[in-house]
């Protein structure tokens, strides 16, 4: 969040009320040089003292701070094509879009929205894959007998073929879902994550 597009917002909210800035700070009970201080921009409003500011100009915290969120499509561009790092190793695929929702977040147009559909999807897709790395092991450890037609291809077996599939199958899925959604956000269309568990709402 820009401290002067919220300090701006601020003055405006209480030069429309008619309020002189002492007024404001007694209306607030905040002291003088506090309000003097945010509507300069020297310091941000948080907490307690954004609550105060906020009920004093008959507004609540949220309307002051999603008027100052700015539009960067080429962030939550950036935003989506950073869960590719599961192809490096799969957790990172949530662990560094988090890293960069948390540090934008309040501060751009729809990244609440976009985040948290991007995890809720990576999240989802590593218990996937993990549930298919964990049955493809135990048939291996286990020798699962699985009645199914003898069929082989290159040397392996139907369940083999099955068992090597479905990870290339989840991967090739993943990184499509990504570049398609990363190129919606850049031309400013909502991302769509589907079929996700909603761990985040």
């Amino acid at each position: 969040m820009k401290e002067t597009d919220l300090s701006k917002r601020i003055k405006e909210l209480r030069v429309r009320l008619g309020l002189s800035q002492d007024e404001l700070a007694t209306t607030s009970q905040l002291n003088l040089r506090t309000v003097q201080r945010v509507e300069n921009g020297e310091t941000e409003p948080r907490g307690d003292t954004l609550k105060r500011l906020a009920n004093a100009l008959n507004v609540t915290p949220n309307d002051l701070i999603e008027w100052t969120e700015q539009e960067d499509r080429g962030f939550l561009t950036f935003l989506n094509l950073s869960a590719l790092a599961f192809l490096a190793f799969p957790l990172l695929g949530i662990i560094v879009p988090l890293a960069l929702y948390m540090l934008k977040k309040d501060k751009i147009k729809n990244i609440d929205y976009t985040g948290k559909r991007i995890l809720n999807f990576q999240i989802s897709w590593c218990l996937l894959i993990s549930l298919s790395y964990i049955l493809f092991i135990g048939s291996v450890i286990f020798h699962f007998n699985i009645h199914i037609p003898q069929v082989s291809f290159a040397g392996f077996g139907l369940l083999e073929l099955i068992m090597i599939s479905v990870p290339l199958i989840l991967y090739l899925i993943n990184t499509l879902l990504v570049l398609i959604n990363a190129f919606r956000s850049y031309k400013g269309i909502q991302v769509v994550y589907k079929p996700a568990i909603p761990f985040l709402r």
